[in-house]
């Protein structure tokens, strides 16, 4: 069961990672995503997949472990679990990135690239969003 929770965690993510990439300005992309529930799928496999090893793994969260920590994440269960887990708030950040760049105009050139960038490397892709520039030389996309 742990391989195909694995398998299918990634897709119920794609199609609104797609969307919010490859038309952004489409109607259609900005109700697709106006829900923070879009990250629900992906949180309930982590939970299915977490919670017959919650002991163990809150354990080791309450008192950190590196090595205890690198059990966990070395098992099946573990790394599923985390991959869940990492799907799940990067589609939530990267919601959170299209639709403040919605808001403020930022034109879809320059955050399609950080949105692909976060499917992957969430940590850079926000942070890259956060330091872009926002106002001045930016180049803005006025035809929406």
């Amino acid at each position: 069961m742990i391989p195909t929770l694995f398998g299918l965690v990634f897709w119920l993510a794609a199609p609104f990672w797609a969307a919010m990439i490859l038309a952004p300005a489409h109607p259609w992309t900005r109700r697709l995503v106006a829900s923070p529930l879009i990250a629900v799928p992906p949180l309930l496999i982590y939970l299915a997949i977490m919670l017959p090893h919650f002991p163990q793994f809150f354990s080791v969260m309450v008192h950190p472990n590196l090595h205890a920590l690198r059990d966990i994440l070395g098992a099946d269960w573990g790394a599923a679990a985390i991959w869940a887990h990492l799907i799940g708030f990067d589609l939530f950040i990267g919601r959170w990135i299209y639709l403040d760049s919605r808001a403020r105009r930022i034109s879809p050139w320059l955050v399609s690239p950080i949105l692909f960038v976060t499917i992957f490397l969430s940590p850079i892709g926000l942070l890259s969003y956060l330091l872009a520039p926002k106002s001045g030389g930016m180049q803005r996309d006025r035809d929406r």
